[in-house]
């Protein structure tokens, strides 16, 4: 997890591809150069496809892609600060993870790092003296066809960045981000180490009696979220031990030095070797990650949906987006099997216990939180009822009366803020399509 974790934050850094394809401009730099003294110049100067330049010519032509490419490089990196900023302020600060780790910026700001410091670098060999004259051809071909390859990049970059700020490409990437969660923390097929959900596999039963009072606490050295947890290593500590633990804190939780994480039965089987243990398999940052977080990836999107409806912004369109992308992630999350809180070893005896996010909780709080704020806004609740009642339709007994129950709340509310006789009409047949317990809408105000 630690290693993921180092991974996921070089992935979202801007620096991590544009220096690793700078390392290897100029490693190429050098092995180009080689090849050149391999050659020689009388051969190279038989080879078609090479431009043929005297001293000063080599020198010309590498100082032209030079600076060119800088300057070009000055010009991705300011127009990637402003796509940031507008990222920002239009869709909420959340979003500019997506936009860090986007490896077509990543890869058009190497491009053109890269041919420039290849060519600084073959620049330097290039020696006019009449008794050491040494023009390395193979090398300046290689700077003009990096020259042509900065080019069609650049024109790449025009297109992707207006294709990246279109709220429909942000949408589709972050409903990706979202499925991907899904299949990773609530499978199709559980195995063995994530069992489903069985009816005697409540997480406070199989507890001792006196698990509070004979557990030890274990608590992080720093603050920050809580970002992963290593289930594995962790079941491998409480077996190898002969512990009962319980996870406190989940994924996406923010906890300090005083807040318990785990708490380790018994006490005395707990030394502080296997807290240091205990904590290593959390990952703590300074920011939610999607990684085990599925609340934060449906976060993310109800967050734009509440930006939309905000009175400074006013675009339902985006809210009606958000609320069809949220309708299909919840769709795929009905239809998987809640994975069990408890986890057994092989002999059957109780070692983890956890707290399982459960279909009910995302949804509720995800429509709640959105329709919060389209209370005054007909077109929005006409397709935010509809989305809850096609999710009730799938989702199990329980999750299905908080749904119902959500919805009917909604449509009353509503309808009491909506002025127009029309809009009240719209709301309460929605409502009545979806299945959820409406109230009659008023003819006339």
């Amino acid at each position: 997890m630690q290693l993921l974790e180092i991974w996921d934050r070089l992935r979202t850094s801007f620096w991590f591809l544009p220096s690793a394809m700078a390392a290897t401009a100029i490693a190429l730099s050098f092995g180009m150069i080689e090849l050149d003294n391999m050659l020689g110049s009388t051969l190279a100067r038989n080879l078609d496809w090479i431009y043929t330049f005297g001293p000063e010519g080599a020198r010309a032509i590498l100082s032209a892609i030079a600076t060119s490419m800088i300057t070009v490089a000055g010009l991705t990196f300011s127009i990637t600060m402003l796509t940031l900023q507008l990222a920002s302020s239009q869709f909420g600060p959340r979003l500019l993870r997506n936009f860090m780790r986007d490896r077509g910026n990543q890869l058009v700001l190497g491009t053109f790092l890269s041919t420039f410091l290849y060519c600084l670098l073959v620049l330097r060999t290039v020696r006019g003296v009449d008794d050491a004259s040494f023009v390395p051809h193979v090398s300046v071909a290689g700077g003009v066809l990096l020259a042509i390859a900065s080019i069609a990049v650049l024109i790449y970059f025009i297109h992707h960045v207006a294709t990246s700020i279109r709220i429909e490409t942000l949408l589709a990437e972050l409903a990706g981000e979202t499925r991907c969660a899904i299949d990773r923390l609530y499978p199709q097929e559980l195995g063995r180490g994530a069992p489903a959900r069985r009816e005697d596999d409540d997480p406070q039963a199989p507890l001792p009696d006196d698990f509070h009072r004979g557990a030890r606490t274990v608590r992080v050295d720093a603050s920050g979220y809580i970002q992963a947890i290593d289930g594995d290593a962790l079941m491998r500590i409480a077996c190898e031990h002969d512990l009962i633990v319980r996870i406190e804190a989940r994924p996406g939780r923010f906890v300090t030095e005083r807040d318990p994480v785990f708490c380790a039965y018994p006490r005395e089987r707990v030394p502080d070797e296997t807290v240091r243990q205990l904590r290593a398999v959390v990952v703590v940052g300074r920011d939610r990650s999607p990684l085990q977080d599925l609340e934060f990836s449906v976060r993310r999107i109800v967050e734009i949906a509440q930006r939309a409806l905000s009175p400074g912004i006013n675009d339902p369109t985006t809210a009606l987006y958000c609320i069809d992308r949220l309708d299909e992630a919840f769709g795929r999350l009905a239809r998987r099997a809640l994975p069990s809180p408890v986890r057994r070893d092989e002999n059957g005896r109780l070692r983890v216990v956890s707290e399982v996010v459960a279909l009910d909780e995302l949804a509720c709080n995800a429509f709640a939180a959105i329709g919060r704020y389209a209370l005054a806004d007909a077109d929005v609740i006409s397709r935010l009822l509809p989305a809850m009642g096609r999710l009730a339709a799938v989702a199990p007994p329980a999750t299905r009366e908080s749904l119902l129950a959500l919805g009917a709340a909604i449509a009353l509310a509503s309808e009491g803020r909506l002025k127009l006789s029309f809009d009240r009409r719209s709301v309460s047949a929605a409502a009545k399509l979806a299945g959820h317990i409406h109230r009659p809408a008023r003819a006339t105000d």
